[in-house]
């Protein structure tokens, strides 16, 4: 009996007790940090899952002031390509916009368009800007073998100086009327680009997680696969802000030396995990991470402890990772297991900085697949990254089976669908609700004295007190459903 370390528990097992109160939800602060480095407005990150998070979901996480990371179940290049839609959604000034030759095709111009989303280049030769093609140049034109320099605006064109403030140009972009103000040097020299919407996406999302040059954040997941270190050289080209080193079992020799080599070549933050204990906390912390990834086996996809036998409740591993990692001053990571907005309240509370969820943003808009009919009802796809499939692209790594043959693939996950939940935008919004009514009900401003509020054990019959009982429930809230 000496073997047995205690009671694990999870998040039904535990309440938050209510404390006295001198502020309303709406004033408790959600800022975070992500790592040392970044700084969120909103502890919420979505998980790097090839039915989560591609360039649309990580987008939409950063304006609501949280960070996705993009999975790595691709080509290293198409994960690359994801990472840079990020960074060029918006901007304060594009410092490196797509430009081309004036000799370029027009056809050319429309695959630059179309393959980068954009809707007008900037036309130069040897670096000074000439003109620049827009959608309204080419709008009826047919003949689109001819060079860009015949329908290019060469006249009168409107540009601004280094130093122009996003007001000067939001000014002059409206008094021209133009969506586009190229920034050029004394020599005429391209050196950015500010689009019209840019600013109005500025104002729209004040929270929005930004780097220094007035881009989304964005994160990529990578592994100890062998193009583990090929992959992180292009999405450090890629401009990426942060990488998610993504494995079943961080407190791994493996984990522990590719963690040691990518902090070693590269200036750009790691998170590292997974981990459930103190000893593997402070172990990856000791080979450079600069957060630490926390959970095994709590998520709904994942079948690790029943097909391994192994893990540890979230909310008892949470506590124990923390102790370890608050010597260091590094934040950690929940990772798995949230069904509601009142599980990531205690997560926080139990000492994460920021949660990873997976399931409660499946099925949104943004998440990759096509929403299918079952019945009358819509779904998403949705499954782990040790399922059976996810493991036969680039996942087997993640479980220590890179060298597995698929037929012999022993997975730790399972592939499903989840309800269709509409724009991830309206999702966040209850979630962070839900948090900020905790910190109401406990008193806490901040999520540094969430961190110092008293749990009360429950027991089943208070759990199930705790949920809706002793009616026929007719419609599901916005932010609570029975079937969870």
């Amino acid at each position: 009996m000496d073997r047995i370390m205690g009671d694990g528990l999870t998040f039904d097992d535990l309440l938050l007790v209510p404390e006295y109160s001198d502020l309303l939800p709406a004033d408790a602060s959600t800022s975070t940090w992500l790592t040392a480095q970044i700084r969120l407005e909103m502890p919420l990150i979505s998980a790097a899952m090839d039915t989560e998070t591609e360039s649309s979901m990580a987008i939409a996480m950063a304006r609501e002031g949280g960070i996705g990371i993009i999975h790595r179940n691709m080509p290293v290049t198409d994960q690359a390509d994801e990472v840079r839609k990020v960074k060029r959604e918006e901007s304060g000034m594009i410092r490196n916009p797509i430009t081309l030759s004036p000799d370029d095709s027009l056809a050319k111009a429309l695959d630059v368009m179309e393959k980068a989303q954009i809707s007008g280049i900037p036309i130069t030769r040897d670096g000074r800007l000439v003109g620049i093609l827009t959608h309204r140049d080419l709008r009826f034109e047919q003949n689109y073998n001819q060079p860009i320099e015949k329908l290019m605006t060469q006249e009168h064109l409107v540009t601004a100086p280094l130093g122009t403030s996003l007001e000067e140009a939001h000014q002059l972009l409206h008094r021209y009327k133009i969506e586009k103000l190229p920034i050029v040097d004394a020599e005429f020299r391209l050196q950015g680009l500010i689009t019209v919407k840019d600013i109005q996406k500025k104002k729209n999302y004040p929270s929005a997680s930004k780097d220094e040059q007035g881009r989304l954040r964005v994160g990529a997941a990578i592994g100890v696969g062998p193009d583990a270190l090929a992959r992180v050289e292009e999405l450090f080209r890629a401009e990426v802000d942060v990488l998610v080193l993504d494995t079943a079992h961080g407190h791994s020799k493996a984990v522990l030396d590719m963690l040691a080599r990518v902090k070693e070549r590269y200036q750009v933050p790691v998170i590292a995990g997974n981990v459930v204990t103190a000893e593997g906390t402070e172990a990856l912390i000791k080979a450079g991470a600069d957060a630490v990834k926390v959970g095994m086996g709590p998520g709904s996809i994942c079948t690790t402890r029943v097909v391994a036998g192994v893990g540890v409740p979230q909310m008892t591993a949470l506590f124990a990772c923390r102790r370890a990692a608050e010597k260091f001053n590094i934040p950690i990571i929940a990772d798995g297991g949230i069904t509601q907005s009142g599980e990531i309240t205690k997560a926080l509370a139990a000492g994460a900085s920021t949660c990873m969820l997976g399931s409660m943003l499946a099925g949104t808009d943004e998440s990759p697949g096509e929403v299918v009919l079952i019945g009358n009802e819509r779904y998403k796809e949705y499954r782990g990254m040790g399922s059976m499939g996810a493991m036969k692209l680039y996942s087997k790594d993640r479980y220590g089976q890179s060298t597995v043959p698929n037929q012999k693939l022993v997975p730790e996950g399972i592939e499903g669908v989840v309800p269709y939940k509409g724009p991830v935008g309206k999702v966040v919004n209850q979630l962070v609700g839900g948090l900020r009514a905790g910190m109401g009900y406990v008193g806490a401003r901040s999520l540094a004295e969430l961190w110092q509020r008293k749990f009360l054990r429950v027991t089943p019959a208070g759990q199930r007190e705790g949920h809706p009982h002793g009616i026929m429930a007719v419609k599901d809230a916005p932010n609570y459903s029975a079937s969870r």
